[in-house]
């Protein structure tokens, strides 16, 4: 079988990196892997890095696609989509998450009758502002298998009216939905020995031998509006003063574009700033961390992957097991309870981290479901 696999943010690299790997391993007569990047991360540290450092194949396109308000990318995206979905007929498209990249593919494909897989389908956090739950439930709607990573996403599909014993020939009416595990899971564990190896991030930044808080922002929620970025970065420097421990802050470029243009950079002084970290370097630094502070969902699940305790810099998560295994919290809004929470997870650090998210074959049960999906169709 062909599969038309699309790619755009970094997320989104690594989770292919997963399943592209078991392909070349394990399936690669069976299943003709096209990796297509759509070029929503265009900065090589957003990107091209990854594919040298995690051995990933070039994608066979890069649509080049670049920034642009939400309406401009993903209408790029679907046009260009379209003529490569054409031109390569999968036997399905293969979408990860929540991005423009996500949407895009999703309705692209849907609208010429291919059918799509969607990897870390059911999640929900339940605040329709964010773009990245409508991509994710707009996505989950048009797919023909959903791979939920976690128990609370089969419910929540249950909750939007999908049946979980759906047989075969399986469609999006009629769509499948698997409780795989997490597709980044894989990763973590197969990655981790290398990068502990060959990174020297520890050493460049010279944190050897010291504590340190490592944060990422990105999201339009944290970082368009200037009052609140100004009260995210306040917070970073009240762990510097109160807390006498380092933050390590890899600065996303639109963070970064962001902060300038709204005179912030003052904020910064205090603060370790570098540039987007590797992927194996960020392992490193992550389980070196005595807290991670972030808005992203990859690195909540990677900090919940290598026990390290975790404040989310947002109202509410779709990674609920996090919360509820008390591994992570969300983000106090007064300053004052943030330093406390910090404080607390810095010094009595959690140590129960169920295994809610599978145990590391996701990758080799969704190429399982792909091939059984083609067979049976």
């Amino acid at each position: 079988m062909r599969i038309c696999n699309i790619i755009g943010a970094r997320p989104q690299i690594i989770k292919a990196a997963a399943l592209s790997r078991t392909i070349r391993n394990l399936y690669k007569e069976e299943i003709e892997d096209i990796i297509i990047h759509t070029g929503q991360h265009y900065d090589a540290n957003m990107s091209e890095i990854f594919f040298d450092e995690m051995d990933i194949p070039q994608p066979h396109l890069n649509l080049g696609i670049g920034s642009a308000s939400h309406a401009v990318m993903t209408g790029k995206m679907l046009e260009k989509l379209e003529s490569v979905f054409i031109k390569y007929r999968p036997d399905i498209v293969v979408l990860y998450g929540d991005t423009n990249s996500t949407l895009a593919g999703a309705v692209a494909a849907i609208k010429i009758n291919i059918p799509i897989a969607h990897i870390e389908a059911g999640l929900r956090s339940f605040n329709k502002q964010m773009p990245e739950e409508v991509n994710r439930i707009v996505c989950d709607h048009c797919s023909t298998l959903l791979f939920t990573p976690t128990i609370t996403g089969l419910r929540n599909l249950q909750y939007e009216g999908f049946h979980l014993d759906n047989e075969p020939p399986h469609s999006a009416d009629n769509p499948a939905i698997y409780l795989s595990g997490d597709i980044m899971y894989d990763n973590s564990i197969y990655y981790y020995e290398k990068a502990m190896i060959s990174s020297n991030i520890i050493e460049k930044l010279k944190l050897k031998d010291k504590k340190f808080v490592i944060a990422t922002i990105h999201r339009n929620t944290n970082t368009d509006d200037p009052k609140r970025l100004k009260e995210i970065l306040e917070k970073l420097n009240a762990i510097v003063e109160n807390l006498n421990i380092s933050v390590v802050f890899p600065l996303h470029p639109r963070t970064k574009k962001l902060i300038k243009s709204f005179e912030l950079k003052y904020l910064l002084d205090k603060i370790i700033v570098t540039e987007p970290l590797s992927f194996f370097d960020m392992i490193k630094m992550e389980n070196f961390a005595s807290l991670i502070l972030t808005d992203s969902g990859g690195v909540q699940k990677e900090a919940y992957f290598y026990q390290k305790p975790c404040i989310i810099m947002r109202r509410e998560t779709e990674w609920v097991e996090i919360l509820e295994a008390a591994t992570g919290a969300l983000e106090p809004q007064n300053i004052d309870d943030f330093l406390s929470l910090a404080n607390s997870f810095i010094s009595n650090p959690p140590t129960n981290f169920p295994e809610y998210f599978g145990n590391g074959q996701t990758a080799k049960f969704i190429c399982e479901k792909l091939l059984n999906y083609a067979k049976n169709k």
